[in-house]
């Protein structure tokens, strides 16, 4: 998956959507999505990376539980044929829940640009 095809994923969850954060005081009214991609789970062979498995976290933003929501994003998932695991927490400072859809997949970090050498 490309950066662009993760991006019209999560945009298909039909929410306001950002990579890792908005700006302070930018952020829009509940409810909105954050995604990331945090870190790698890399599997090693021959002293090389043979497959490269990134987490992607998708974090639902909502001021009360709302199934409805969670269930289309687990649909979309589901449609892209990604596995996931689901948390949830409540930030008391600022009154919202975060439910967070973790996953690993296969990215593909090339650029969409011609490099000379």
């Amino acid at each position: 998956m490309t950066y662009d095809e993760i991006v019209s994923m999560v945009e298909s969850f039909g929410l306001p959507c950002a990579y890792d954060h908005y700006a302070e005081g930018e952020a829009p009214d509940l409810p909105y999505i954050l995604f990331l991609l945090p870190s790698t789970d890399n599997f090693f062979a021959d002293n090389s990376v043979y497959e490269q498995n990134t987490e992607l976290d998708i974090e639902l933003y909502t001021e009360s539980k709302q199934p409805p929501l969670e269930r289309r994003i687990e649909l979309v998932l589901s449609d892209y044929e990604i596995t996931w695991n689901k948390s949830e927490v409540w930030i008391a400072d600022e009154k919202m829940y975060e439910v967070r859809y973790s996953t690993v997949i296969d990215y593909d970090a090339t650029p969409d640009v011609e490099t000379t050498e």
